[in-house]
């Protein structure tokens, strides 16, 4: 999987891969990553890429000149690559997205500054838009590393134990169980005994239990889809 990132600020992108699963990742040849840089395609000699908004408004815009250079630099070199604005106003990523994403072979993310894009760079160029939250972020380079790090987590070889994917939060609709180590006994809190004894038929059925509690307490929207489902396969 070839990943492109689009960003104004590579030096946030790159550490991110320097280390652990991201790292091994690379080496391993399973994924790969690249900076574009929008400043290099600006034609303005002090490489300013942004501009102020057309009928008034707070902040600067990225212009669409030097992002649509970098855009399709992209594209001329691979007219598949599948891209990816990163924007607040858009739909919330979620795991069966990242399951989804995971089948391609090069995804560019597109990453907003300042007050965004121009809208018709979206409209010319995007596959699809995401957003991480219902929050701002100063750039979209953390959101883009979100992204690449769930839809990597999916690729066949990047997490050493492929089970650690199953029974993830999200996954049926529900979050993780809680999880537990050693001691069985820490600062007067216990776990339940039956955790420690062997038989996995009886956890699997506790963890499934505490795992639709923990979504009804923690997320009920996902909890009610959960019971909407449940319901439809009886």
């Amino acid at each position: 999987m070839h990943f492109s990132f689009v960003t104004l600020f590579p030096d946030l992108i790159v550490p991110y891969f320097s280390d652990s699963i991201m790292q091994r990742a690379i080496k391993n040849h399973l994924i790969d990553i690249e900076c574009v840089n929008p400043r290099e395609f600006s034609a303005n000699k002090y490489a300013k890429v942004d501009d102020y908004q057309i009928g008034g408004g707070a902040g600067l815009l990225l212009e669409p000149f030097a992002l649509s250079g970098a855009i399709e630099s992209i594209k001329q070199r691979d007219p598949y690559a599948h891209f990816i604005f990163l924007s607040p106003c858009a739909q919330s990523f979620r795991q069966d997205d990242a399951q989804r994403l995971s089948q391609k072979k090069h995804i560019a993310f597109v990453c907003g500054r300042y007050e965004g894009f121009d809208e018709r760079l979206i409209e010319l160029y995007a596959h699809e838009i995401f957003s991480i939250g219902d929050f701002i972020l100063t750039g979209g380079e953390l959101a883009a590393l979100c992204l690449c790090d769930s839809i990597s987590r999916q690729i066949s070889g990047v997490l050493g134990n492929a089970e650690s994917l199953a029974g993830e939060s999200y996954e049926e609709f529900l979050l993780e169980a809680p999880n537990f180590t050693k001691p069985l006994n820490f600062k007067n809190l216990t776990i339940p005994s039956e955790y420690s004894k062997g038989n996995h038929a009886r956890i699997r059925t506790l963890k499934l239990k505490a795992a639709e509690a923990k979504t009804r307490f923690h997320r009920l929207d996902l909890y009610m889809r959960y019971k909407q489902r449940s319901k439809n396969e009886k």
